[in-house]
């Protein structure tokens, strides 16, 4: 009997191990093809590797060594057999750095229709210096291409990833549910045109936790249709800081709500934390909204509210925002101005900003001078101590 027992358990544990061997199936992209040079083509292999763990039962592990592989554009296309697919990087990924070559395609490395992606490691090259180049010139430039995109997507993950110089955005969550990301970095300089470093629209659920961010545009953008969004501890700068907005673009547009933006530093930025619309009509809005706990280094528009946005003066002059703000709530946010005017709400005529509640908010300028607050068509309450005062 004891024979039987011993018998039947190896013979479980014999089937355990087996399972657990099948259970998760690694494709390396050298084994596929990939050469580590950072000149040769490895586009082909990626999709292969990709195909395989998307048809895979099992759960699945693209594997990238480390070196540096040149890639032209990729679209990593679900739904898959499996939802769990991760794509560990050890290496460098690196875009074409002649910019024509993804011109106006819109992305680099493209997710779409996934659901369970891990993206863990590495570093993403997006070369884009010399399309930077380009439009400083104004030499009618193609637009250019985001980094790394998520679409109609699930449950993503990404950890631990740096992008570096992308020629437009560095990563977008566009239509997803449910997405982490963690130990982001993005490197930029500050003059490097329209580079995003996180970019959500159209989004539930995302979570950005304990990321880096430098960029010649916003360190994190937000835009129509996103909600239960949660950033924490984020430090941005250069960048233009962190926008909700732009909203109002369009006439019928999704909402902004649910946003908390807690524990974030910005250090020598455009802006601290800004909302934005178009001067225009729209049936947009933007609500319960919460910044806590923020410190400012340097920046030049700390705590902004622009209903007026209007670029060259085209298509909104003598208009009024319809987007509707409420619900607003800055809660310790502290540090330097880089201008007198630190806090400045700019509100639409037509529908005012309301509920707006500071709670414990000092700002100064210019070596611990006062600075001043400007208010238009906002209305709200202050609570504990708040400098500069007298605004709402």
């Amino acid at each position: 009997m004891a024979y039987l027992r011993s018998s039947l358990v190896l013979a479980l544990l014999s089937m355990f191990s087996s399972l657990v061997l099948v259970s998760s199936i690694t494709y390396d992209v050298v084994s596929l093809g990939a050469i580590a040079d950072g000149k040769t083509d490895s586009t082909q292999a990626f999709v292969s590797a990709w195909t395989k763990a998307c048809a895979s039962v099992s759960s699945a592990m693209i594997y990238v060594p480390a070196g540096r592989f040149y890639l032209g554009q990729v679209v990593f296309s679900g739904p898959c057999k499996n939802n769990a697919i991760t794509v560990r990087i050890a290496g460098t990924l690196v875009a074409p750095s002649d910019y024509t070559v993804l011109g106006n395609t819109g992305t680099w490395l493209l997710f779409e229709q996934v659901n369970g992606v891990t993206i863990s490691g590495g570093i993403l090259d997006g070369q884009g210096t010399g399309l930077w180049s380009c439009k400083a010139s104004g030499n009618g430039c193609p637009s250019g291409a985001t980094t790394l995109e998520f679409s109609n997507s699930n449950n993503v993950v990404v950890s631990a990833l740096t992008s570096l110089n992308s020629q437009l955005y560095h990563i977008v969550v566009n239509g997803c549910q449910n997405v982490k990301m963690q130990g982001v970095k993005v490197i930029a300089p500050g003059n490097s045109p329209n580079t995003d470093g996180i970019h959500v629209q159209l989004s539930s659920s995302v979570t950005i936790l304990n990321s880096k961010i430098g960029s010649g545009d916003d360190c994190i953008s937000i835009g129509p249709g996103t909600t239960n969004l949660w950033i924490e501890n984020v430090a941005c700068g250069p960048g233009h800081g962190i926008s909700i907005g732009s909203l109002g673009k369009d006439q019928q547009e999704a909402g902004v709500q649910n946003v908390t933006i807690k524990t974030v530093t910005f250090t020598g930025t455009q802006n601290g934390v800004r909302i934005k619309s178009w001067g225009r009509p729209s049936n947009g809005f933007a609500r319960n909204i919460l910044f806590q706990h923020v410190t400012m280094q340097d920046v030049q528009n700390p705590v902004v509210i622009d209903q007026n946005y209007c670029p060259s003066n085209e298509g909104c002059p003598g208009q009024v925002s319809g987007v509707q703000i409420s619900d607003v709530t800055y809660q310790d946010i502290h540090g330097t101005s880089a201008t007198e005017v630190a806090l400045k709400f700019d509100c639409s005529s037509e529908y005012p900003c309301s509920r707006i509640r500071l709670e414990n908010v000092k700002l100064t300028y210019n070596n611990n001078q006062v600075a001043q607050a400007s208010c238009v068509n906002a209305a709200g309450t202050s609570t504990g101590f708040v400098q500069p005062m007298g605004c709402l």
